[in-house]
């Protein structure tokens, strides 16, 4: 991507009380000088379908196609965004085990929102200080607590 364009900047984290459990996903946004958050709960899920909602969440939130640096601590879902995913579609959604691939229905709405924008992927160290990717892993925890709440 060129430096000089305008790229919106989309920063996920997921989280799990349990593996599967209740999960929640954070997400920020940011574009010129705008800042969105946004957060959701899903009462029993597993840690890496929050990783993966909270990437759709933001994507699915930008009206129009977009250019996007999409940040994440999931090598999940950046190795399955970068590099395993064209693998899956040829051999029909088997992974490398010959088994279904977890997460279809997901990798499958992530695939959508790639060819409706340009997206970068890059991964983060999670838990390491970067600002954007603790803000989102508290967003996520704090929506499992809310949705415990219920």
């Amino acid at each position: 991507m060129n430096s000089d364009e305008k790229i919106v900047e989309i920063f996920s984290d997921g989280a799990c009380s349990g593996n599967p459990g209740p999960g929640g996903y954070g997400t920020i946004l940011h574009w010129d000088d705008h800042t969105r958050e946004l957060s959701g709960y899903e009462a029993e899920t597993t840690n890496n379908r929050m990783e993966m909602m909270g990437a759709i969440a933001g994507l699915e939130s930008l009206k129009r196609p977009c250019r996007v640096r999409l940040t994440t601590d999931s090598q999940y879902l950046h190795k399955g965004m970068t590099e395993w995913i064209q693998g899956w579609i040829r051999k029909g959604w088997k992974n490398s085990k010959r088994e279904e691939v977890l997460n279809r229905d997901l990798w499958e709405r992530l695939l959508v929102l790639s060819q409706k924008h340009q997206i970068e992927w890059r991964w983060v160290r999670g838990h390491d200080g970067h600002r954007e990717n603790e803000r989102c892993d508290e967003l996520a925890r704090e929506a499992i607590i809310r949705g415990r709440k219920g």
